[in-house]
């Protein structure tokens, strides 16, 4: 995967494809489609929600620039692969999910891989963090039809917000903001993507 679909495709950060090479993605499919982990594409999780193709995942969690100290909020946690990924490349992940039972599966399936660094909980972006505090950067893997200003009063100075925005069935685009010590937002990258919509 991460020769055949991340380095083609300009993927390149070495932590980056190290930690895809290293989280076990078959482990968070559903078990009839296995087979298919490592496909070039989105696969159903269940409750309307997939897990992203391996390239999308690897180029959002690049874009974060992690250095390992970081504190990062996950919003639309699935399955808890992204969570995972971002586990290996950072101090601590805060992450959300809508749905229930995905929370809970997600949750089992983290702390019996080892991935300890993780604070999943049930919930959606569009209220703060329970917690509190700020995020040096936040991973959206849904798409909202504007950008939330909740997440980007949760951004600290410096930090990155990693987003798609668009409407619901149709092509979005995944913005990379990053937060001026003003708190100016200014745009680092855009890709047009695919994201179910946030709820």
């Amino acid at each position: 995967m991460v020769r055949t679909q991340l380095q083609p495709r300009g993927i390149c950060d070495p932590r980056v494809l190290a930690a895809m090479g290293t989280v076990p993605r078959q482990e968070f499919v559903p078990v009839d489609l296995q087979e298919h982990a490592y496909a070039d594409g989105a696969l159903a999780i269940g409750h309307g929600q997939t897990i992203s193709q391996p390239c999308i995942v690897a180029r959002m969690v690049e874009l974060a620039r992690l250095n390992g100290g970081e504190r990062v909020l996950e919003i639309g946690a699935g399955c808890g692969y992204a969570s995972a990924v971002l586990s290996l490349l950072a101090a601590r992940v805060c992450a959300l999910e809508l749905e229930e039972s995905l929370t809970q599966a997600a949750r089992q399936r983290l702390m019996r891989l080892g991935y300890t660094n993780i604070d999943l909980r049930q919930g959606d972006g569009w209220r703060p963090w329970p917690g509190g505090g700020e995020f040096d950067a936040i991973f959206c893997a849904c798409a909202p039809e504007t950008l939330p200003e909740i997440l980007v009063g949760q951004l600290a100075e410096g930090g990155r917000l990693i987003i798609p925005i668009g409407p619901r069935d149709a092509q979005q685009t995944l913005h990379c903001l990053r937060k001026e010590r003003d708190g100016e937002l200014v745009e680092e990258a855009a890709d047009p993507v695919r994201f179910v919509p946030m709820r």
